[in-house]
């Protein structure tokens, strides 16, 4: 198996395992950078992530432009992943996903903080992107050019996790692995966040613990554990 054929099974497997555990709708989409060139992206088409096959996986320049001749309907908000990878040379992919358990922490000033060790490597800061903003009310809030996912990945700045007001967030990894691990945690955390803040103060993960956190290779056994588990989990043994 070439080194292509790896990355866009593993793709696969990222979608259905994001799919799987309801981090993904039909509208989540997450990327890899391209394991033989830096300067495109594999990306599936346009549909929902439960049911991407490896046919499915399209590659995009850093414009967000289609790299080859399919002409099969490509994600609207390609561009987002697109101005990430072209802003964060160390970034290997990048997810959106819409969730109801951030969205408070995105139009309120309550910020969104990591509770569970498990997303400690969330970092102790996420950033909160209004489109409003910079494009005013009158938008559908789809980062559906380029103008918009360049403003985007400016507020993320080198942030691990941005918050999308009123939508979700975008995560970034080092790895797939580590895109996919930290954001099946990040609504968890956000739904433990706002049950303990009914009993008064909380005590987040300290930026010690966060930087522990992010000494751990994302490749490590430590952390692969999850992600064969939710393969298998998510019936993705014949692309393992």
């Amino acid at each position: 198996m070439t080194a292509l054929q790896r990355a866009i099974n593993d793709l696969v497997i990222a979608n259905r395992i994001l799919a799987h555990h309801a981090v993904f709708d039909e509208y989540g989409h997450v990327s890899l950078r391209h394991p033989g060139d830096p300067g495109r992206f594999l990306l599936a088409r346009d549909c929902p992530a439960a049911f991407v096959e490896p046919g499915d996986v399209l590659e995009f320049t850093l414009d967000g432009a289609p790299a080859g001749d399919d002409n099969r309907q490509p994600g609207a908000e390609r561009f987002l992943h697109a101005a990430v990878y072209a802003a964060r040379p160390e970034v290997n992919s990048v997810l959106c996903a819409g969730s109801d358990d951030v969205v408070p922490f995105s139009v309120t000033p309550v910020p969104l903080r990591a509770m569970l060790g498990t997303v400690g490597d969330m970092g102790t800061h996420v950033p909160v992107w209004d489109i409003a903003e910079t494009f005013g009310d009158g938008t559908d809030l789809l980062v559906s050019d380029m103008d918009r996912a360049r403003d985007l990945a400016q507020r993320l700045g080198s942030h691990r996790v941005v918050l999308r007001r009123g939508v979700g967030f975008v995560a970034t990894g080092r790895t797939l692995n580590d895109a996919v691990k930290t954001s099946v945690y990040i609504p968890k955390n956000a739904r433990t966040l706002a049950q303990s803040l009914q009993f008064g103060a909380v005590t987040p993960i300290s930026p010690g613990e966060v930087a522990q956190r992010l000494a751990i290779d994302p490749e490590s056994n430590a952390m692969r554990r999850g992600w064969e588990y939710w393969a298998r989990e998510a019936g993705c043994e014949r692309w393992l």
